[in-house]
């Protein structure tokens, strides 16, 4: 019987995908799982995840169905299956305490990567070359599949290719949406699933509809900025917490 700490770690988990997948961005995404973490065994915190995720996706690819690049998104899946096959390897070497050491080094490392994003992006040079978008969906499905953790990667290539605002949020959607897929029988295959944890925590599903409409109602209330400033802090706090436990 899960603990009440773990019905409220993925209850909320489950109605921030939501808010996240209603239009406030990755960074809330990539918060979910290691706060997940936190009250259950990192590898079961994965095999919880990954259905929510997946859920979510749907709302999203919905909500921008068809706004997306075709092209980049198959570079980007190519790549995310090679990403994800690797990142299976490493799974099934690591014990769960490992697992969670590297679950939070990813997201100490995410939290990085947001505090020097217009930095890092600034100095890019840029020429485009399709082995970009190869390279990107492995980087991208080899994180995601080891700790969720897979959007800068893709976000760094998408930035690059000046797309519309539009294009950009539906081609990560339906990125996503597939990685998320193919993770689904490499996950299997590495035991990562508790069926009967899945099934108690299952009544949870309606909070991703509810909290999707929720973000769509408050997103034009709340100051991204900021609200971006705060995640990048509780990404950085999980992180030490996973590392230090």
């Amino acid at each position: 019987m899960p603990s009440l700490t773990v019905y409220i770690a993925v209850a909320l988990a489950c109605f921030f995908i939501g808010v996240s997948k209603s239009g406030f961005g990755g960074l809330l995404t990539a918060l979910i799982t290691p706060l997940v973490a936190l009250a259950l065994p990192a590898d079961k915190a994965l095999g919880v995840m990954l259905p929510v995720l997946m859920i979510g996706d749907v709302f999203a690819v919905y909500a921008h169905w068809r706004n997306w690049d075709l092209r980049l998104f198959r570079l980007l899946t190519v790549g995310a299956v090679a990403g994800v096959t690797l990142a299976t390897l490493v799974l099934s070497g690591l014990s769960p305490t490992g697992l969670r050491l590297v679950l939070g080094a990813f997201t100490l490392a995410f939290a990085v990567y947001r505090l020097l994003e217009r930095k890092l992006l600034g100095a890019l040079r840029y020429q485009p070359h399709a082995w970009h978008g190869v390279l990107s969906g492995a980087i991208a499905g080899f994180a995601s599949a080891l700790a969720n953790q897979g959007t800068p990667p893709v976000n760094i290539y998408l930035l690059m290719q000046d797309l519309t605002p539009s294009v950009f949020v539906g081609t990560t959607a339906i990125t996503f949406l597939v990685m998320n897929w193919i993770k689904l029988p490499f996950y299997y295959s590495a035991h990562l699933f508790d069926p009967h944890l899945l099934l108690r925590l299952a009544w949870l599903a309606p909070l991703i509809p509810l909290g999707s409409w929720a973000g769509k109602r408050f997103l034009a209330h709340m100051n991204q900025a900021r609200f971006n400033t705060l995640l990048t802090v509780l990404l950085f706090i999980s992180g030490l917490l996973l590392v230090t436990r």
